[in-house]
């Protein structure tokens, strides 16, 4: 019974794997990051050259005209939770480690 529960776990990791490596083989034979990337190229060089028109012809220059700030929040109660989940973890393992150190430099001292 255990070993058939195990079994099927061990299929579904297997399967859930090499579908995600089948998705971003595909994603990247087909060139789907490189098309992103030279979208947001396309869009950098064309704020740059409408920001050096607007220089050369002396109007008053502002950058937040050509450059785009994505504000968003993506806060939500899981990543809120997680993020505080982090913060306590680090602290007691960062008192497990000063306390290990100090033990270790105790007995180096010695």
């Amino acid at each position: 019974m255990k070993h058939e529960r195990q079994n099927k776990i061990f299929k579904y990791i297997i399967l859930t794997s090499f579908i995600t490596f089948f998705a971003l083989y595909i994603s990247q034979s087909t060139g789907y990051f490189e098309y992103k990337n030279s979208q947001k190229v396309a869009l950098t060089n064309e704020q740059i050259k409408q920001f050096e028109k607007d220089v050369d012809s002396g109007k008053n220059v502002d950058l937040t005209k050509y450059i785009e700030i994505n504000n968003k929040n993506y806060q939500n109660n899981i990543s809120k939770t997680g993020l505080s989940l982090s913060n306590i973890l680090e602290k007691g393992i960062q008192k497990i480690i000063d306390k290990s150190f100090k033990v270790l430099s105790k007995l180096v001292g010695e």
